[in-house]
């Protein structure tokens, strides 16, 4: 690869859409939750899908309803999506993705959470 190519390659991922957001990761056997918030969505469902391919446990708040219940129990779930600004920085996409998290755990008060 030249340097032309590499740097083409890294005006492609800076330019890229960030996409964070609240997920949840929800037992189906007795349906505790687990809420969380991430920068970049797409690397927290491929953690998830890898645990559970390889049967590892993706949180270790999930470890003992893990090894109870299997890989299988669990599920991902995206709650609610938001796309890092222009001229956001990272920092400030991050506080975002926070205070999106406390909205929804307001809301998902009455559910059993981990």
């Amino acid at each position: 690869m030249n340097e032309t190519q590499k740097n083409e390659l890294k005006a492609q991922y800076k330019e890229r859409e960030v996409v964070g957001g609240v997920y949840a990761i929800r037992n189906t056997r007795n349906n505790r939750v687990y809420l969380d918030a991430a920068s970049d969505l797409r690397s927290i469902r491929n953690r998830f899908d890898f645990a559970v391919s390889t049967g590892s446990c993706v949180n270790a708040a999930l470890q003992a309803d893990w090894s109870a219940h299997g890989a299988d129990a669990f599920a991902f779930e995206v709650l609610e999506e938001i796309v890092k600004g222009e001229t956001q920085t990272a920092k400030e996409f991050r506080a975002d993705v926070a205070l999106l998290k406390d909205l929804w755990r307001d809301k998902m008060a009455a559910e059993t959470l981990y």
